[in-house]
């Protein structure tokens, strides 16, 4: 068995990294620390939101998989999602990141390829 990476370092090593290189990196709901789910939602210069979590990629690996709204509107959607996210799952860690190319952060910090 391989041993994984909880969550919680895992959170806490990507919002480091973030705010390491300039970016802005906030946590917006603490999940269960060893097993629970991440939905990232990214921004680049506080504009066009994404919604990203760690799924399973088409090779049966790990991946950063595209999830949520394909079209927002406007910031209040944004939050009705993950927070209807977060009512169904107290576990869910939800995490706003504001950088340029943030799915290379969260792909080399979570260590997807």
């Amino acid at each position: 068995m391989t041993a994984r990476v909880t969550s919680a370092i895992m959170v806490n090593a990507l919002v480091r990294r973030v705010n390491q290189q300039g970016g802005s990196a906030m946590i917006l709901a603490k999940g269960d620390p060893t097993a629970g789910a991440i939905l990232l939602i990214t921004y680049e210069k506080a504009a066009n939101p994404r919604f990203f979590e760690r799924g399973i990629g088409p090779d049966g690996e790990a991946a950063l998989v595209a999830s949520g709204p394909a079209a927002i509107a406007d910031e209040s959607e944004v939050s009705a999602y993950w927070k209807r996210r977060r009512d169904r799952d107290s576990d869910l860690w939800v995490v706003e990141l504001d950088i340029a190319q943030a799915e290379r952060f969260i792909a080399e910090t979570m260590g997807f390829h």
